[in-house]
């Protein structure tokens, strides 16, 4: 299917950001610590994701393409054991959510670099994105939305936004929301498919650079 044919948008839902953690004993506290460690050990440092083509692998190689580093990507089938393999060693850095990464960071067992927002995490306010570590630019965020398919009326795409926009602003919703690490961010129909838009022609360019494949 063509994600930007064959859809109606009807409103963003929530966005999150994901946060670069390390295992302890990777000797890096900041981003820039960690970049000069993977242009001193190239090709030695790995970062793990969920599977290939996720968001965690994308986030991963445009930071890879903007420091100029050599990371080796270890995809794995899932979050949890992606974490797991952090957690264990197996692999230097992962991008989780800072929800996912919250206990394991307060245990000691995980040690947090840099958020891939576009502003600090709600959950992790002391830990500074990616563009403030010396990457003016770099976003990765993660989001969610409702869309309908291409050929729906107007008017029932403008009824379905207009009461998701009302669901999302009401106080049990949001923090619901706020307890998962998510932040609500209603829009119009038409700023969503800007959004789209942008974001496929973004991380299209990321997958061509990064040359990333389904296999």
């Amino acid at each position: 299917y063509d994600p930007l044919r064959d859809f109606a948008p009807i409103t963003m839902a929530v966005v999150f950001a994901n946060v670069i953690v390390v295992h302890p004993s990777v000797p890096a506290n900041t981003l820039a610590e960690f970049v000069r460690l993977a242009k001193e050990k190239p090709g030695q440092i790995t970062y793990g994701s969920s599977g290939i083509g996720g968001a965690g692998h994308l986030a991963g190689e445009l930071l890879r393409i903007m420091a100029g580093i050599d990371l080796v990507h270890v995809p794995y089938k899932g979050g949890g054991p992606a974490m797991q393999g952090l957690l264990g060693g197996q692999i230097s850095a992962y991008f989780a959510t800072p929800v996912a990464a919250g206990p394991h960071m307060k245990a000691g067992k995980a040690r947090a670099l840099a958020s891939t927002g576009t502003t600090r995490s709600a959950f992790l306010p002391d830990v500074p994105t990616v563009a403030e570590s010396g990457y003016p630019g770099y976003e990765a965020t993660n989001w969610y939305a409702y869309v309908a398919p291409a050929k729906t009326p107007k008017d029932i795409v403008e009824r379905l936004n207009r009461e998701i926009v009302r669901a999302l602003g009401s106080p049990e919703v949001k923090e619901l929301l706020a307890k998962q690490g998510l932040e609500p961010r209603p829009s119009t129909p038409e700023e969503l498919a800007r959004t789209m838009e942008r974001e496929y022609a973004t991380w299209g360019r990321v997958v061509k650079e990064a040359k990333i494949t389904a296999n």
